[in-house]
């Protein structure tokens, strides 16, 4: 899996041009196909998704390329998933925040738990990535819980992306932590 942008057009174009990278071995991917139709939830409905697969010179590894929005596993948009975590590192109950974005108690706590087996972790990665980005970076102060702890890593890193990049600060908080967790924040193999 491969996070790439959200303009599919744009996506085609780099990958005719030879543009992107492999992630494993950083050789030249090429088309390959497609992956398997999705259907994805998003806030306000159903986003539908075909996934460009692209295969490496280098390497001969296949790759899906997923859009930023989209985390690894996931049949929800990292945005609604970020709104649980946000909830969460606010206090908000699993029930709750179910009840809120109108999904399943079960999977609300299974992405809750997720985060937070690895909330250390996570919040190490992106304090890094705050610190590497930012010019005069601004660390984010100490909260009641670890939970909150790593979503404030991630606010901050964010926060440092935009101030850095005045171009990238048109993405969103979630789709940042979804383009630099390469769509694998709540995958069993990261951090």
């Amino acid at each position: 899996m491969l996070t790439v942008g959200t303009n599919a057009a744009e996506v085609e174009t780099r990958l005719a041009n030879g543009e992107l990278a492999c992630p494993d071995c950083g050789g030249v991917l090429a088309p390959w196909g497609w992956a398997r139709r999705r259907v994805l939830r998003s806030g306000a409905g159903v986003v539908r998704l075909r996934p460009r697969r692209a295969r490496c010179g280098g390497c001969g590894g296949s790759h899906v390329l997923l859009p930023v929005f989209v985390l690894v596993r996931r049949v929800d948009l990292a945005e609604v998933i970020g709104a649980a975590l946000a909830a969460k590192a606010l206090g908000a109950g699993t029930r709750v925040i179910a009840g809120r974005l109108r999904r399943p108690v079960d999977t609300v706590r299974g992405w809750l738990r997720r985060f937070f087996a690895r909330a250390e972790q996570i919040r190490a990665y992106f304090t890094v990535l705050l610190v590497d980005a930012g010019v005069d970076p601004v660390m984010p102060a100490a909260t009641a819980t670890p939970f909150a702890d790593a979503v404030a890593a991630v606010v901050g890193a964010w926060k440092a992306v935009a101030s850095r990049w005045p171009d990238v600060g048109e993405v969103s908080l979630w789709h940042l932590a979804c383009a630099a967790s390469g769509g694998r924040l709540l995958a069993p193999s990261w951090p």
